[in-house]
Formats: C-alpha cells, sequence, structure tokens
C-alpha cells in the first residue's frame, strides 16, 4: 500500500514539473495576436457547449447560429431613413354599397308566403325584380266583413250596369250616342273598382328584388308568419360591392387625404376614398370608402381598422408590420441583425404607413439590417 501511495506522489511530482516547464519555455513569446482572436467570453462559452441550439445572451442579444438561421427562414432588409406620408388610423366598418344592396320590407301588415322559388334563405343569389315573396293583407272580422259588403255592392252596381249598357245597344237610334258612351265608361270604371276591392280582400302583393346580388339576412321567416307594416324582410347586397365607413376627428381629414387601406386578417384591402359628409356624427366627420380589392374577406357589419394616409410627411424608416413583436413588458420592439450570427432587440417608436407597412419614427439608424420574417420566433428565443 505503501509502494502505491509513493508512485502517485511520484507521478504528481512528475506532472507538475512538467507544467512547470511549459510555461518557462513559453515565457519570453508574444501573445498578442492571440489574445486579438480570443472571442468574447459569451460567445466563447457558447462555441464551447451547445453551439447548435440558439440563446439568449448576458445582454438580452440573441446568439443563433446560421444553420438556425436558416431554418427558422429569417430575412431581413436595411432600413433607410426618408421622408414618409403621415398616416392616421381610423374606426371604419364595413356597410353595404348604397348603389348597389336594397332592402325588402313590408307595405302592410299580413302574412308571408314563398315565392315562386320558395323562401329566400341567405346567401341565395337574386335577380333584380324577382319574386322573393308573397304579403297577404290580414284584418280583423269587421275590416274583412266590411271589404265583403262593398264587394257585394260593386256586384250589383255592375249587374245594373250591365244591363243598362245592353238595352242601349238594343235601342241603338233611340238612344243618344252619348248615353251608350257614358253607359260604357261607368261600366268599365266599375269593373276597375271591383278588380282593386277583390285584391285587397283574396290576392297577395308580390314581394320583388330591388338590387341583384345574395340575400344577406332574411330575419328567419317561414311560410304563414305574421308581419308588421314597414318590418325589414329580406336585405340584399352584392358581396363584390362594398363600402366603409370611417369616423374622422379631424374636420380636415377629407381634404389632406391621399390614400386609404384597411386589414382584415392578413389580408390587405385597398380602399377608394368617395366623399365625406358635412355633418358630424357623434363629434366626429362620416368618411365613405369603397373596397377596391376584389374578393376582399369581409361582411357587411365587420369592424375594420382604416390607416389613411395623408399629405402630411414624416422622417422614418419604412419596415413590414410584421417586423414588430411586443416585449414581455409590452414594449413594440424589432430585431437588428448587428454581426453574423446575433441579433440584438430595439424598442421603437412606430407609426402606421398602411395596410403592411409600418414607419419606425425612432429607435432606428440608417442602414440597420432589421428582420422582416422570423421576427416573432427570435422573440420566443430563451
Amino acid at each position: 500500500m505503501c509502494d502505491a501511495r509513493t508512485r502517485s506522489a511520484a507521478g504528481l511530482l512528475a506532472l507538475s514539473l512538467a507544467v512547470v516547464q511549459t510555461a518557462l519555455a513559453h515565457g519570453g513569446e508574444d501573445h498578442g495576436q492571440e489574445a486579438k482572436a480570443t472571442p468574447p467570453a459569451s460567445v466563447a462559452a457558447i462555441a464551447g457547449g451547445a453551439a447548435a441550439a440558439p440563446q439568449r445572451l448576458a445582454d438580452g442579444s440573441l446568439f443563433v447560429p446560421k444553420p438556425i438561421q436558416r431554418q427558422l427562414g429569417l430575412r431581413t432588409q436595411p432600413a433607410r431613413i426618408t421622408a414618409l406620408s403621415a398616416t392616421v388610423e381610423l374606426n371604419g366598418r364595413v356597410i353595404p354599397d348604397p348603389d348597389s344592396a336594397g332592402r325588402v320590407q313590408a307595405i302592410f301588415a299580413g302574412s308571408v308566403h314563398p315565392g315562386p322559388k320558395g323562401m329566400p334563405t341567405s346567401g341565395r343569389r337574386v335577380a333584380r325584380g324577382e319574386v322573393l315573396a308573397y304579403l297577404r293583407p290580414i284584418g280583423g272580422p269587421i275590416e274583412r266583413a266590411n271589404q265583403r259588403a262593398s264587394l257585394a255592392e260593386l256586384e250589383a252596381q255592375l249587374a245594373i250596369a250591365e244591363a243598362r249598357l245592353r238595352r242601349y245597344e238594343q235601342l241603338e237610334g233611340a238612344v243618344a250616342q252619348k248615353d251608350v258612351d257614358a253607359a260604357r265608361i261607368e261600366l268599365q270604371a266599375l269593373q276597375r273598382r271591383r278588380e282593386h276591392v277583390r285584391a285587397s280582400v283574396d290576392s297577395a302583393e308580390p314581394l320583388r328584388a330591388p338590387a341583384a346580388g345574395i340575400v344577406s339576412g332574411s330575419n328567419h321567416l317561414v311560410a304563414g308568419q305574421l308581419v308588421d307594416a314597414k318590418e325589414l324582410l329580406f336585405e340584399i347586397i352584392d358581396p363584390d360591392r362594398l363600402a366603409v365607413e370611417a369616423l374622422a376627428y379631424d374636420i380636415d381629414m377629407a381634404r389632406t387625404l391621399v390614400s386609404a387601406a384597411a386589414m382584415a386578417g392578413d389580408t390587405a384591402i385597398e380602399l377608394r376614398f368617395v366623399g365625406a359628409g358635412r355633418q358630424l356624427r357623434e363629434q366626429a366627420l362620416p368618411l365613405l370608402f369603397r373596397v377596391a380589392t376584389r374578393g376582399a374577406p369581409v361582411a357587411a357589419g365587420q369592424p375594420l381598422k382604416v390607416i389613411a394616409r395623408t399629405r402630411r410627411g414624416v422622417e422614418g424608416a419604412s419596415v413590414p408590420r410584421a417586423a414588430l413583436t411586443q416585449t414581455a413588458a409590452g414594449d413594440t420592439v424589432v430585431w437588428v441583425h448587428t454581426d453574423a450570427e446575433r441579433f440584438v432587440a430595439r424598442r421603437v417608436r412606430q407609426q402606421s404607413l398602411d395596410a403592411g407597412n409600418v414607419a419606425i419614427l425612432d429607435g432606428l439608424h440608417d442602414g440597420d439590417r432589421v428582420v422582416t420574417v422570423g421576427a416573432g420566433l427570435l422573440s420566443q428565443v430563451r
């Protein structure tokens, strides 16, 4: 056992001597170049460890190896500080285009009955002038009795007028022609009155589509349902012709407006300015836009954020809206690609530029490479 301890101590001593000799052998050399080539301690620690995974460094920046950047599909673009048009965000709502929409209302109290193609349902396409349904008038017992009494009285008067006209025609030459003509006109008038009274008692009023499009609302009407006068029965809109109404709190907005756009999910919608009213609504000026994008994924009644571009100018860098991310503290940041494998978050002050881009007013320098694709993935690195 003593021999083993002796050999172990001898080995340690020999190793110590070898280390001392190595240090002395390199004591006179210049290590300046090696010191200059030594990477930062944080990056060196990662390079010596799990370099294949992205990591957040002590200063808050990110170390993302090139292979991981390709896997995440990161894309960058240089920021250019230029003069941009100032924009204003307005609260808007999608409405049917007044030139292509229509409503069908009950002109009197009655019961609704199916049209030639059945009861109209939501989404059904109709043509202008098409009969959607029939409205049969209803009334109380006394009112119906009075209508039938009027009809019976007209039937009696009509029978007397027909008999008188036949006698006059048989006595041709003995009766003045003016009396024959007067009897014939009286008979025709009574016939028309009978038709109108009979229609009010028995017939139904056809409800026709005032515009071409689709039925957007039918109030779940069923056959035989009773409705009141002026009640909305059907609403027809053209899905390819919609409009947006926005409220502007700047009365001069209509004069300085250049263009406008809106966002529906991930789809940018181009809007064409139509006009502005001259009467305030809730202390705001209503502005009307038409949806210029064909097949836009919007529906009547949907709220939208309208981005109106004006003639006023601001200094900033235009970047895609996807470059913006939120920190845990709620700050708006963009990621800047500073080195080959290093990304830094910059707090910025931004303003909407259009539906797909924003203007960075503060926080970026000219030439900074901003991450435009995959910025949200970088924010998840811990």
